[in-house]
């Protein structure tokens, strides 16, 4: 790993308000993803799942932890399998935790090599009425391999089937979602390497330019910033190509005249950072492409002040809606009989605005949390309006990430990134 050592103190609060959500006589389990391959001897770079990171701060693969409060024997109350590792191992992979390193990682006591499990488990279920399953049932999820996690699940289930089975996930979604402000401050970190990111780009973009350079001089920065690299995969669509949402080739020139639309972020300590900014090509807005830009930018703040705690998310992106319905109006984009004559299920600014406008996010770029309860003081959200216009050939999205306060307007994660049009046209311009 690249970054500095995390106090376990935030793993221990993690755990603790976890159990404290568990049923009686209960187990919960929790595994490390596999390495995955790619084909002959290779594989993908190894990204741990972030549920038993974020209980335990193990970053390695082929881990365990399980968690009993009620465990007869104290010391297995939480318990982190790691895997054995020796001077062979260590040669070839590098080094791996040791038991006294696993303590200092994650502050669980009883740490055990990976072949003790299947005999610690079997007398711990002895114990148990119901074993936690950790599903994913994020709203997002579409995951077709079958994961180290469900192999468990599988083997669990065929050798107790005599046991209740209950989800971690509807835990960890209210949990996750109201950061500890070490969490905070690991997201503030990731943000900051974005805006060394962005700002190296304002003095490197120019017409000629490719998509692709943009991707190497931001994967430059964020590296030698102590980040993994991007949080997601980067976007960086020029011209016409901005209205693909999902734009990912960054193989095309940047041409004159052109606007480009750069949805990239760093991650830090498996934290994810998300930013999107838009700006000219030659560093200058035409008259139509700063209107376009502003209006962005005015429904931005307007849907930032709006997330305060008790907002409920569905509510709150209808009243986004209107803003955005305005601004379109105001544009010439929309009139007045496209609003009247609206489907009520699908209105009329999704012509020109398909997405939402925020999601919650944390050690996944769209990460857990709840959305059908009122929101808490601590949730980390994005705000991401745009307007899309095929026909002129320009897509404009802003975003930043924003912590909701527990009175007045969200902190904003990213509030020295540069974004008013002014300030973006100054530090683009040549010295």
């Amino acid at each position: 790993m690249k970054y500095d050592l995390i106090p376990n103190s935030l793993f221990k609060k993690n755990r603790k308000k976890f159990v404290s959500q568990m049923n009686p006589k209960s187990i919960a389990v929790f595994n490390s993803n596999d390495i995955y391959p790619i084909s002959a001897d290779s594989t993908m770079p190894f990204e741990q799942h972030r549920d038993i990171f974020y209980l335990s701060g193990a970053d390695q693969e082929e881990t365990i932890l399980v968690l009993f409060p009620e465990a007869m024997d104290k010391k297995h109350r939480e318990v982190l399998f790691v895997r054995e590792t020796n001077e062979h191992i260590a040669v070839w992979e590098g080094a791996k935790l040791t038991k006294e390193k696993a303590t200092k990682v994650s502050g669980i006591e009883s740490i055990y090599w990976l072949s003790d499990f299947d005999k610690i488990f079997f007398d711990l279920m002895t114990e148990a009425d119901t074993i936690y399953f950790n599903t994913n049932e994020h709203y997002r999820q579409a995951v077709e391999t079958e994961t180290r996690e469900d192999r468990f699940i599988q083997k669990c289930k065929k050798e107790y089937p005599a046991h209740q089975y209950a989800k971690s996930n509807p835990i960890l979604q209210e949990i996750r979602g109201v950061k500890e402000s070490e969490e905070i401050e690991l997201m503030q970190t990731a943000c900051n390497i974005t805006e060394k990111g962005f700002r190296r780009l304002l003095g490197f973009i120019k017409p000629g330019v490719w998509e692709y350079e943009i991707e190497a001089e931001l994967l430059h920065e964020f590296i030698r910033n102590r980040s993994k690299g991007f949080a997601y995969t980067p976007i960086i669509a020029s011209g016409n190509n901005a209205n693909v949402l999902h734009y990912i080739e960054n193989n095309q020139q940047c041409s004159d005249g052109d606007m480009i639309l750069m949805d990239v972020a760093a991650e830090y300590a498996n934290y994810s950072s998300d930013l999107t900014r838009t700006v000219p090509v030659n560093g200058k807005f035409t008259k139509r492409q700063a209107a376009i830009y502003e209006a962005v930018l005015r429904i931005k703040k307007e849907a930032t002040r709006m997330l305060v705690p008790g907002v409920l998310w569905a509510e709150y992106h209808k009243e986004v809606g209107k803003i955005v319905t305005s601004e379109l109006l105001s544009l010439g984009l929309l009139d007045k009989a496209d609003v009247q004559n609206e489907d009520k299920d699908r209105p009329a600014y999704k012509k020109y605005m398909m997405h939402g406008t925020s999601h919650h996010i944390g050690l996944n770029t769209h990460d857990y949390g709840a959305l059908k309860t009122p929101m808490k003081a601590n949730m980390v959200f994005t705000v991401e309006p745009g307007i899309y216009i095929p026909e002129e050939k320009t897509g404009v999205r802003l975003e930043d990430d924003v912590v909701i306060q527990e009175s007045g307007e969200p902190f904003n994660l990213m509030g020295d990134i540069p974004i008013e049009l002014e300030e973006i046209v100054e530090l683009m311009s040549p010295t």
